[in-house]
């Protein structure tokens, strides 16, 4: 257990500045092909998780394109899109979310991100990056420990994931399993 010395997290005896520490994060996330959760950067900096995520608002705040997903923190550089984007309008219970994920993954689609509109803070987007069965067995494995709410919780089960394909064909076969299985928002719908 580091033994901390500030009200930032930092442990003491650590001997590189803070500037220095964030500096070593870039040339990690450079040199990463696959993200680096926050645990792994703490551990490799010899601070707490806590100084990780501050010294990534003081990257973000200076314009690095640092970003978090649900498996770690990487550069935008590394989220080139797919040819081929798309917006899919959803509507399920917190229970099928794993069933919908599973079938735009296994159609070919990776999930960039959900989206839900809030009435005060209008857009709210979490980005996914999944592409696997793995990725979305390792998302749900999160979601069911963290307890954490989905953010279609927040409109009643409605919300759009952004979606990629490498061929436009995979968004009308997911179009059509999302419809059959009812998890597609359709333009007749109501509340």
């Amino acid at each position: 257990m580091l033994a901390v010395s500030s009200e930032y997290g930092e442990p003491s005896g650590c001997d590189r500045t803070g500037d220095e520490r964030r500096q070593e994060i870039m040339t990690l996330l450079h040199a990463s092909e696959r993200p680096i959760t926050g645990g792994e950067l703490a551990t490799r900096m010899g601070v707490s998780r806590q100084a990780v995520v501050q010294d990534i608002a003081l990257l973000r705040a200076r314009g690095e394109g640092v970003v978090a997903t649900p498996f770690g923190y990487l550069l935008a550089e590394r989220l080139a899109p797919v040819a081929l984007r798309a917006i899919l309008a959803c509507r399920h219970s917190r229970e099928a979310t794993e069933d919908e994920l599973l079938t735009m993954v296994d159609l070919g689609l990776r999930v960039i991100d959900v989206v839900v509109e809030h009435p005060l803070y209008g857009e709210l987007r979490g980005l996914l990056r999944l592409e696997s069965r793995e990725d979305v067995r390792h998302f749900m494995d999160r979601l069911r420990v963290s307890e954490a709410s989905l953010l279609s919780a927040l409109t009643k089960g409605v919300h759009l994931h952004t979606v990629e394909a490498s061929r436009p064909e995979v968004f009308a076969l997911a179009r059509a399993a999302l419809h059959d299985k009812g998890y597609l928002l359709e333009d007749s719908e109501e509340d």
